[in-house]
């Protein structure tokens, strides 16, 4: 393979894959491709050193915001957020809800904010906490009436 010096230089400089390949128009694939024939050592996602845990990886994607709520700054795919850590790709909302709750979530998760792209472990219900409102509505409107 012909190497492009440019990306190589870029490349042992330590820019991202993705940079490079918006600075220099050129796909993606063409810079892993020159990056495994430069046989350069593999790149760690992020850029920086790997995390301990999936937790410190999701709480270093994460930047506080108003009202309790979390933006992500990580990967999305489309518009999921996504969290790469270890080699295995988990949706971010699942590592905040375990966090804030203490447990796996059972079921699909839903975000109950308003907030979008909101990845806080308080704003998002699984089944069982679904199914709890549910008949909390329900008893509710046994004892003072109106629509559940």
């Amino acid at each position: 393979m012909k190497v492009r010096a440019d990306i190589a230089e870029l490349l042992h400089a330590g820019v991202h894959h993705q940079d490079i390949a918006r600075q220099l128009h050129v796909s993606r694939k063409t810079v892993s491709t020159t990056h495994r024939a430069l046989k350069l050592p593999a790149r760690v996602r992020g850029g920086g050193a790997p995390h301990a845990t999936l937790e410190d990886a999701y709480r270093a994607h994460t930047e506080p915001a108003a009202d309790g709520h979390a933006r992500w700054t990580g990967y999305l795919d489309g518009t999921l957020p996504i969290l790469c850590h270890a080699g295995e790709r988990t949706p971010a909302p699942r590592i905040a809800f375990r966090l804030h709750h203490g447990r796996a979530p059972e079921g699909r998760l839903r975000r109950t904010c308003t907030v979008p792209g909101c990845v806080a472990g308080a704003h998002y219900a699984d089944r069982r906490i679904r199914e709890a409102n549910q008949r909390a509505d329900r008893a509710f409107a046994a004892i003072f009436g109106g629509d559940q």
